[in-house]
């Protein structure tokens, strides 16, 4: 069984999350923040993370460096409904997550399947191409 962490600390997303991978047949960690999901990187090993651009208390951008740092071998799927919005000011933050170490991204609000594709394709192939999920 894939295992799955969410770090995010909107606590709606991080039930959608759960409810729509555990019907798949993940078993997901649910983290409220940067530090608690450090915590459960320590404890557990898991196949792939989602995590939240921008948290309080640890920037989004600042924990996905981490996350990756301390298990670069595990995907990063970077999540955020702000961060990736189309403004030709705002900075490139899917480069920035990319260069970061995630594996691809996800904008919110994203479909349950947009989820399942980009988990599913971090879990076949952990090394792949930065990409960004489209639905």
């Amino acid at each position: 069984m894939p295992r799955v962490l969410v770090v995010d600390d909107d606590p709606m997303v991080c039930v959608a999350i759960e409810v729509c991978l555990t019907r798949k047949g993940f078993e997901v960690t649910v983290a409220d923040g940067g530090e608690a999901g450090m915590r459960a990187l320590e404890t557990s090993d898991f196949d792939v993370m989602l995590i939240d651009v921008f948290m309080p208390h640890m920037r989004g951008f600042e924990s996905i460096r981490m996350f990756h740092e301390r298990k670069p071998d595990v995907p990063v799927i970077a999540m955020s409904g702000y961060a990736f919005a189309n403004s030709e000011r705002a900075p490139d933050f899917l480069r920035m997550t990319i260069e970061l170490g995630a594996a691809c991204c996800l904008r919110k609000p994203f479909t349950p399947d947009a989820l399942l594709t980009s988990v599913n394709q971090c879990i076949a192939k952990p090394k792949a191409s930065a990409q960004q999920s489209k639905s």
